[in-house]
């Protein structure tokens, strides 16, 4: 069992509502609930939390130390292009974590190809919708058996 920490940036709140055609019609409340019935499935603990506010995303990596996290699912949304305190957040607690889009950022404008986060996540899951975030749960059981480096995440 982990304990997974999923972390949503600014927007995200309004997701069922804006630009469906790039972002899909789920909210992120429904988004949520099948990730909740997919962690309990893979016996995981999940918290969950979206904040348009760099500050309080950054106050909840770092109280993950704390609470023994075990990886952190972040789904920064334009902060991933932005946000330098973000990346000196996850460095700082060194909880392995795993970058979430629902779109190809690569498929999108040019300023959107850039991760500030990419480089020191574990893996990046994007383009596949809503199902992003259960790809990323789905992750978690080889992330904390074995790394890509050989690493041995598990507490």
């Amino acid at each position: 069992m982990a304990k997974i920490l999923v972390l949503n940036g600014p927007n995200l709140n309004l997701l069922g509502t804006r630009e469906a055609d790039i972002y899909g019609t789920q909210t992120l409340a429904e988004i949520e609930r099948n990730c909740r019935v997919l962690a309990a499935q893979q016996q995981h603990q999940l918290a969950w939390h979206q904040s348009n506010h760099e500050g309080q995303l950054i106050d909840w990596i770092q109280q993950a130390k704390q609470q023994a996290v075990d990886v952190i699912i972040l789904n920064a949304s334009a902060y991933t292009h932005t946000s330098i305190a973000l990346r000196e957040a996850l460095v700082a607690v060194q909880i392995p974590a795993i970058e979430v889009h629902l779109s190809n950022v690569h498929k999108r404008e040019s300023f959107r190809h850039h991760s500030f986060l990419s480089d020191i996540v574990v893996g990046t899951i994007g383009g596949f919708g809503a199902k992003s975030y259960e790809l990323a749960i789905l992750a978690v059981e080889s992330l904390l058996t074995l790394s890509p480096t050989g690493k041995n995440y598990g507490h």
